[in-house]
């Protein structure tokens, strides 16, 4: 018991007065322990969706599982784009490690240590939820414009021809009944494309499910930005 409390005194008195457990202890232990265990949670959630986020991204490189497409440059844009990797990935994975990290943490007394890593995981989370932001906006463009590929055409001058393009981009745009028109609602469009083979459905569940993860990944990031704020003014308690 008393060598107990000559480590907590000592892990105290490391703090400045600001962060001294004396001094700034607003909120009792049992919400300290609550902040510890949402962060075991988000983090792995976090951890989980970024990794999904970019395998998303990296198959929309290989139409069905071919290499060629990629290598002669015909990947649309925004999958060339990868924001599943540096947005939905990268940078949640970095928020998601610390946050594990920090959710698994012990320690004798709400110190220094712990409120400065519960701030760096406010500022890790505030930078995954810009990444999963940008991945949501490029996804939706993406999904919107439709897949690049090998299609059949009649244009004035050039006759029937099929050439590579993006066939669903300009149904947007064509007046009151584009939305009738937009590929998203109409399936029997989707056999226009000739090559790759499947790309329409590839292009549209991938893109779905980047931003489903993209909602996903926004939603714990700023839970984890409270739960971190939380942290900076409570610490964490030992949970036992």
């Amino acid at each position: 018991m008393g060598s107990g409390g000559e480590a907590s005194g000592r892990c105290g008195a490391k703090c400045s007065p600001f962060f001294s457990s004396s001094s700034s202890s607003p909120c009792p232990c049992r919400t300290a322990m609550c902040v510890g265990k949402c962060s075991r949670i988000v983090g792995p959630c976090l951890l989980v969706l970024g990794t999904l986020s970019m395998a998303a991204s990296i198959l929309l490189l290989f139409p069905g599982g071919a290499s060629k497409y990629l290598l002669e440059g015909h990947i649309s844009s925004h999958a060339r784009a990868v924001p599943g990797v540096w947005g939905g990935g990268i940078a949640v994975l970095l928020a998601a490690t610390h946050v594990t990290a920090l959710g698994w943490q012990r320690s004798g007394c709400s110190g220094c240590g712990a409120r400065h890593s519960a701030f760096l995981s406010v500022v890790l989370s505030k930078l995954a939820l810009l990444g999963a932001a940008a991945c949501f906006v490029l996804c939706g463009v993406g999904l919107t414009n439709g897949p690049l590929c090998f299609y059949n055409t009649s244009e004035p001058g050039l006759g029937h021809t099929a050439l590579w393009g993006y066939p669903f981009l300009d149904a947007i745009d064509q007046g009151p009944d584009a939305r009738a028109e937009n590929y998203l609602y109409n399936r029997r469009a989707w056999s226009i494309c000739l090559e790759p083979e499947g790309i329409v459905t590839w292009h549209v569940v991938l893109f779905s499910l980047l931003l489903l993860i993209s909602v996903a990944e926004m939603v714990l990031a700023l839970l984890q930005i409270l739960n971190g704020c939380l942290g900076c003014l409570c610490g964490f308690c030992d949970g036992k």
